[in-house]
C-alpha cells in the first residue's frame, strides 16, 4: 500500500478553524480513493486572497483571485516548501481560505465542507481531471462528490 507524504501549511493570520489533521486526512482519503498504486507527495497551503491573486498573475496570466490553485512538479516549486519523502512529487494545492469563506456563505454549507471540496477539487486536477468540456465537467464533479462521501463530507 503506498504511503502518501502531505505537508500541510496555513497562513496563520487567517486563523483558521481547520485542523492539520483532518486536512491531512482530506488529502490522504482523496489519494486512496483514486486507488493509486504510487506513493505520492502533496502540499496543501491555504492561505490570503492576496497569495492566491498573485500566484494566478504570475503562473496563469489571470489578474484576479480564485479559490483554489493547482501547480504540479513543474509549477511554483519556489512558492513552497520542499515535499520530503521518497514519492512521486504529485504537486501542490493552494486555497484561499477567504474565498472559501465566501463561498461556504453563498452556498449555505460549513467552511470545512468547502475547504474539502477545493482542496479535492485542486488534487483531482493535479490527477488529470479538468473541466473544460461538458463531458470532462461532468466526469470530475461526480468524482468530487465521490470522494467526498467516502470522507463522510455531505452536502449540508
Amino acid at each position: 500500500m503506498p504511503r502518501h507524504t502531505i505537508d500541510i501549511e496555513i497562513d496563520v493570520s487567517l486563523e483558521p478553524d481547520l485542523d492539520r489533521r483532518w486536512l491531512r486526512g482530506v488529502v490522504r482519503g482523496t489519494l486512496v480513493h483514486q486507488a493509486l498504486e504510487t506513493s505520492m507527495e502533496v502540499a496543501l497551503l491555504l492561505t490570503s486572497d492576496e497569495t492566491v491573486h498573485r500566484l494566478n498573475k504570475e503562473y496563469r496570466g489571470v489578474d484576479e483571485p480564485t479559490d483554489v490553485l493547482s501547480f504540479g512538479p513543474q509549477g511554483a516549486e519556489d512558492a513552497f516548501p520542499e515535499v520530503p519523502g521518497d514519492g512521486f512529487g504529485l504537486g501542490q494545492v493552494v486555497v484561499s481560505y477567504p474565498q472559501a469563506v465566501q463561498q461556504a456563505r453563498e452556498y449555505g454549507h460549513s467552511v470545512k465542507r468547502e475547504v474539502a471540496f477545493l482542496t479535492v477539487h485542486g488534487i483531482l486536477h493535479l490527477l488529470g481531471y479538468d473541466h473544460e468540456d461538458p463531458v470532462d465537467e461532468s466526469r470530475m464533479f461526480v468524482e468530487q462528490e465521490a470522494v467526498l462521501q467516502s470522507l463522510g463530507i455531505m452536502r449540508e
